[in-house]
């Protein structure tokens, strides 16, 4: 994917910057060092920027710069890079994608309960107007990493949590939305310790949209996305987001070609 290379070009980018002021501060004298550690010091900075939030900063960056993506399949990725667009035949298809995020498996609930969800699934379902996509991706995890990220998770959770009920005026929906998240980290753990494997979910929506120009075609898009987040999370009771970026274009790909592995797969989500 291109918006991925350059991605990973900017990173490399900046590592040999710091790379440079690192060789600038170690030979270039008393005002070489102060501009190398300067150097070195913004390398790095803008290495681990790019590293963790290049779903953000690269539409940021490409939206200034104006830039538009062409991949040699003749799919546009626009400089907002949250939707992508393609002319067939003079008619313009925009597809968005969503992400899902599922805090509880059918495992965790009862048989009541399941057969509520599935009710209210199809409830949202009916509801939708246009043809959506949702697909999932299943995965056993690696159960030493799984508790590792599990207990880290838990506790930034349990921080989160804790601050915000040191507020003067607490947001009851923001505290019961921590305390839901520390209890599912909670029983994540404990089945881990019972001995179930954890299994892996990657869930997302895509929803596509027509139109006589690209302006039409991306509008409608979006707000068929938005309409599909509104239903998805009321009657699934799931965060659900609208991706940009790396997000998705990772999810573009992945309508062409899925990580043949559980490490491929945990590895593209970094």
């Amino acid at each position: 994917m291109v918006a991925i290379t350059e991605k990973k070009m900017l990173v490399y980018g900046a590592i040999a910057v710091g790379g440079l002021g690192m060789l600038i501060s170690l030979f270039g004298g008393t005002i070489g060092s102060l501009i190398g550690g300067l150097l070195a010091g913004l390398g790095a900075l803008f290495a681990i920027l790019f590293m963790k939030y290049g779903y953000i900063l690269m539409p940021l960056i490409t939206e200034r710069t104006g830039t538009v993506i062409m991949t040699d399949t003749g799919f546009e990725i626009p400089p907002r890079q949250d939707v992508v667009v393609k002319n067939v035949g003079g008619v313009y298809y925009a597809s968005a994608f969503l992400g899902i995020k599922i805090f509880e498996s059918a495992t965790e609930k009862t048989l009541d309960e399941n057969i509520a969800y599935n009710e209210y699934f199809e409830r949202a379902i009916s509801n939708l107007k246009n043809v959506t996509k949702i697909a999932y991706m299943v995965y056993v995890e690696d159960i030493s990493k799984k508790r590792r990220d599990i207990e880290a998770k838990r506790a930034e959770a349990q921080l989160r949590l804790a601050r915000e009920r040191d507020k003067g005026e607490p947001d009851v929906l923001k505290i019961d939305k921590f305390e839901r998240e520390v209890a599912v980290w909670d029983n994540e753990l404990n089945k881990l310790i019972k001995g179930v494997k954890p299994m892996g979910v990657v869930a997302y929506a895509m929803t596509t949209a027509v139109g006589v120009s690209k302006d039409a075609a991306m509008a409608a898009a979006k707000a068929q996305a938005n309409e599909l987040r509104t239903v998805l999370a009321n009657a699934l009771n799931v965060e659900v987001e609208l991706l940009t970026g790396d997000e998705m274009l990772k999810c573009f790909e992945w309508e062409k070609f899925m990580p043949v592995t559980a490490q491929d797969l945990e590895e593209s989500m970094v």
